[in-house]
């Protein structure tokens, strides 16, 4: 597998299984998928300082170190689904938060995620549950 750094911007390539997710409840209804999905809060957020005990793991904001707020107002995080890169357990610097998500509405790249278009991600819900592999190549 090919190992990133925190912040280079790249999607790290390799093969990955899916952990979990979570949903704007407040924007959709549950997606239909076999896979645990959670419903996203306002202070929902995911550790990215690489030097603090919570690196790569779900917080709650406010959080004192370094964080990627989880709930946006752009769309691109309607749907997060949690992949397990870099998590069992997490190297300090080899990069957090990398997501597969929905993509932004003009295609520019992800610093590091799989972003896909709504109706991709629709599509592939309902195929998808704990477990699931996924190679990025």
């Amino acid at each position: 597998m090919a190992k990133g750094r925190e912040g280079d911007g790249k999607t790290p390539l390799g093969r990955y299984r899916l952990r979990s997710g979570l949903y704007r409840a407040d924007r959709m209804p549950r997606p239909i998928t076999s896979l645990t999905l959670h419903p996203m809060q306002e202070d929902d957020g995911w550790c990215d300082a690489p030097d603090h005990p919570a690196y790569n793991r779900f917080v709650q904001r406010p959080f004192a170190a370094s964080h990627e707020p989880l709930w946006r107002d752009d769309g691109v995080y309607d749907v997060v689904l949690v992949i397990s890169h870099n998590d069992s357990p997490p190297v300090a610097g080899l990069g957090s938060a990398v997501f597969i998500h929905c993509r932004q509405p003009d295609h520019r790249p992800t610093l590091g995620c799989l972003g896909l278009s709504a109706p991709d991600m629709w599509a592939l819900l309902p195929k998808l549950r704990h477990g699931t592999e996924i190679e990025v190549v």
